[in-house]
């Protein structure tokens, strides 16, 4: 069943965390490591997960491969997908990482 692969794909914090990234756009693999503050092998494994559930998409650009949230999870997934919405934008871990995210991107830090 679909949705049992979803829902254990989403039953760890740092996927949540992840997911959290991506629902403000496209980032590498390396930016959600420093953004986040884990190794590339953790964040590797854990953008797995969520790639083999379905909910996030990659797209290879040169050396790097950059995630984003699979749009037809989106559409399949609207109310679980306004749930998590809902709790990431009330919830002070996720917050934080978003700032985290703004001050990381008006560095102008990126994998190039």
């Amino acid at each position: 069943m679909v949705l049992v692969v979803i829902l254990k794909a989403l039953a760890d914090e740092n996927r949540l965390r992840i997911l959290n990234l991506l629902r403000k756009g496209e980032l590498c693999v390396c930016e959600i490591e420093a953004i986040l503050e884990i190794t590339q092998s953790n964040a590797s494994r854990h953008l797995n997960k969520l790639k083999n559930a379905g909910i996030i998409t990659y797209e290879k650009k040169s050396q790097w491969v950059y995630y984003k949230i699979n749009e037809t999870f989106v559409k399949d997934n609207a109310l679980l997908f306004d749930y998590l919405n809902n709790y990431m934008d009330n919830n002070s871990q996720f917050l934080k990482d978003l700032q985290r995210l703004k001050e990381y991107k008006n560095n102008r830090i990126t994998c190039a």
